[in-house]
């Protein structure tokens, strides 16, 4: 069997060239970080989880039009994707004080947003994705001022969509993190939703007790961030309802 050339390692994700020019392999690990990037360790199951949530929030994105990297889901922890230039940032797109957010506004953890907030960081780790603005991502070049206004469009498109599908499951929908690519087609070029979305890279709480339902529910014991990525999944109807989540992997709707 031929070794697959890696392209690109992160802390949940490992990139392959795929079997098709224009192509990438995305392969979910099961490595835990928490909100500052800190490895918590190897939590087995989590990579299929994350997998399978994001396969079906980013085929309900291309069903309703909204353009993204996802092709197919090709096994238990991998996808099929588009091979696109990604753009250094990261869109952070807030709903209610949480995070850094509150820290830098001296807000109180949980309070409402009087609207959806987007917010851009440098995609540079050994910085600390650093806060910045339109004006630093126009003049150094990150990304053109129509590029600025399409990502925006995408983002508050994409929290529209997720706030009510997390709704009709009884989830909040926080915050979240999204990535965005440049997609060539011949002459055309346009900006699409790269990367995932996940309970890594979202904040969820259950509506009625506001327990933590993210990677931050393993605080204090990393089968707490299993159970509630397995409760995510449950709920939006991935698996199965009647299967108890437990620490040897879940059983998945296939």
């Amino acid at each position: 069997m031929n070794r697959r050339r890696r392209v690109f390692e992160g802390k949940g994700k490992i990139m392959y060239e795929g079997p098709e020019p224009g192509t990438l392999i995305q392969f979910f690990k099961d490595d835990a970080f928490s909100a500052d990037s800190a490895a918590t360790g190897i939590i087995d199951g989590k990579g299929v989880l994350n997998n399978r949530i994001s396969e079906y929030v980013f085929g309900h994105l291309n069903t309703i039009g909204i353009p993204t990297h996802f092709i197919r889901r090709l096994n238990m922890r991998e996808q099929l994707v588009r091979e696109v230039e990604m753009i250094p940032l990261i869109i952070s797109v807030r709903n209610v004080a949480a995070g850094s957010l509150a820290r830098r506004l001296g807000l109180e953890e949980g309070t409402p947003l009087p609207r959806s907030i987007v917010e851009f960081f440098l995609n540079a780790e050994e910085l600390g994705n650093p806060l910045v603005t339109e004006e630093h991502i126009t003049a150094f070049g990150w990304a053109t001022p129509p590029e600025l206004d399409d990502i925006m469009a995408l983002a508050i498109r994409i929290n529209d969509f997720l706030t009510g599908l997390f709704l009709g499951a009884g989830i909040q929908l926080v915050d979240f993190k999204i990535e965005c690519g440049r997609l060539y087609e011949g002459d055309m070029m346009r900006i699409i939703l790269a990367d995932e979305i996940s309970p890594d890279s979202c904040r969820l709480a259950d509506l009625s007790t506001h327990e933590r339902l993210d990677r931050d529910a393993s605080a204090a014991n990393p089968g707490d961030l299993f159970r509630a990525y397995s409760e995510v999944a449950r709920r939006l109807g991935i698996m199965n309802e009647n299967e108890p989540a437990r620490a040897a992997g879940p059983v998945l709707v296939k």
